[in-house]
């Protein structure tokens, strides 16, 4: 699917406020208000007839393949309006606006395709129109023929006309000049009213572009100051600034900011802070319609990728060990440091084998340039400390067998046995933690003997250990 430039007349060249009128057609399917009674008939068929619609996501294997096959909206994400056009020419849209500011000049657009990619001797002319509702033309606008496309292809078109001061109560009305037949049909998707007045310039003091990207942090806090600009022609302004953390989707007043300048509110979270300054004439500030805004002022914090090293690591010296290093974020890189006792430098789970004790640090970079880092101790140990007695009676103190430094990246396993070798106890790369008891049955005092085998080395381990009772 391709999006081109828009075809318009009259353009507005101010700054604009949010749409007042957004026709999306929904995101299913079904029939629409807004198709003149007795014009077009709803077909359910994601190909329709001559004289019929349908409001559909998607259409494909059209009249043996002569139609796109269009898998989307203008904007990917809902349904649009299918128009295979009678063969009397005449309109196929009419709606009723209102809510609208008095003598305010609105910018119209809407997203035409034509569906036919051959074949088609007829194309699709369309005239918007925008009237009062006593039948008086305020503004119109021809789109012309309507191309065909080798590829599905939306392509906007609009104009801009001012509301009547007195009733800013308008009717849209939208004709197709074209008859039916051999072509002219089309898909039809967001139809939008936009006020437009004289520009509101906005900037971050002390930056020269109105983006701003930086990275998450958990020690230092973000703040700007933003300033606005407005033209001569406000009589009696009401200024009020703005924020948006979805990239524009909705905006919250900030209480209390209401004049040219504003003051940042302290950010340390990742996401995306948007400023704008809205402007509205006292004698309208009930109409919402009437309100302009600025330019977007866009303060990003990107996140910092997430790293772990891992937990510390014990290890035998002259062994080695793995570390357990994670790394995530947008398309980061990510490396060890110091490149010492290290077999690769640039995975997430390298084998270490440091003659003493030694910190590792493992570092990653995002696409957007945040950094992060965190480091693991390995120390090295020349043997284990193997405790030779506990005293499982539930008084809190030494009740149970542990073996402290057996680190599980050893990959020990720990065998014990009673005096006629029947196993008491087992675990492998886990920690070693014996109550002494067997399936839940305790034990007797005495004397039993444990084998320590280790995964990486050739070296054993044998003793005994004395469970008093």
């Amino acid at each position: 699917m391709v999006l081109t430039w828009p075809a318009q007349a009259q353009l507005c060249n101010g700054s604009f406020g949010d749409p007042v009128v957004n026709i999306t057609f929904g995101t299913a399917a079904g029939s629409s208000l807004y198709v003149p009674s007795g014009s077009y008939t709803y077909t359910p068929s994601n190909c329709p007839n001559d004289g019929y619609y349908t409001i559909t996501k998607t259409t494909s294997g059209c009249f043996n393949g002569v139609w796109h096959t269009v898998l989307t909206d203008h904007t990917g994400n809902g349904a649009f309006m299918l128009v295979n056009a009678s063969y009397t020419p005449g309109d196929f849209f009419l709606t009723t606006v209102t809510n609208l500011c008095p003598n305010t000049t609105y910018e119209f657009s809407a997203w035409i395709m034509n569906v036919m990619k051959s074949l088609a001797t007829i194309l699709p002319e369309l005239v918007f129109t925008v009237e009062t509702p006593g039948g008086i033309v305020l503004q119109s606008f021809d789109t012309g023929d309507i191309h065909v496309t080798d590829t599905p292809e939306w392509k906007e078109y609009g104009f801009s006309f001012t509301t009547p001061p007195d009733n800013p109560v308008i009717v849209l009305r939208i004709t197709n000049k074209a008859p039916g037949g051999i072509g002219n049909d089309l898909a039809l998707d967001d139809i939008t009213f936009r006020p437009c007045g004289a520009r509101i310039s906005a900037s971050i003091v002390g930056s020269v572009n109105d983006t701003i990207n930086v990275c998450e942090t958990d020690t230092n806090s973000y703040e700007y100051t933003l300033s606005a600009v407005t033209p001569s022609g406000y009589i009696s302004p009401i200024y009020q600034w703005q924020l948006s953390t979805d990239t524009g989707a909705t905006w919250e007043n900030i209480p209390g900011a209401r004049s040219l300048t504003y003051r940042t509110q302290p950010v340390y979270a990742a996401g995306n802070y948007w400023y704008r300054l809205s402007v509205i004439e006292a004698g309208v500030a009930n109409i919402s319609s009437c309100l302009i805004a600025s330019d977007v002022l866009m303060i990003n914090v990107h996140a910092k990728p997430f790293v772990s090293a891992g937990p510390d690591r014990i290890m035998l010296v002259n062994t080695s060990c793995t570390l357990s290093g994670k790394a995530e974020g947008d398309q980061i890189k990510y490396i060890w440091s110091p490149a010492q006792y290290i077999n690769d430098v640039t995975q997430l789970n390298p084998v270490v084998s440091p003659p003493a004790d030694f910190t590792y640090i493992l570092s990653a970079q995002s696409l957007t340039g945040c950094t992060n880092a965190e480091s693991v101790n390995v120390k090295v140990v020349t043997g284990i400390y193997v405790p030779t007695a506990f005293t499982p009676n539930g008084d809190g103190k030494n009740d149970r067998w542990e073996i402290p430094f057996l680190d599980r990246s050893l990959g020990a396993t720990v065998s014990v046995f009673n005096r006629w070798g029947g196993l008491m106890y087992r675990v492998s790369s886990e920690t070693v933690s014996w109550d002494g008891s067997i399936n839940g049955i305790p034990q007797p005092g005495g004397i039993y003997a444990y084998i320590i085998t280790f995964r990486n080395s050739n070296k054993v381990l044998k003793g005994t250990v004395t469970l008093i009772r």
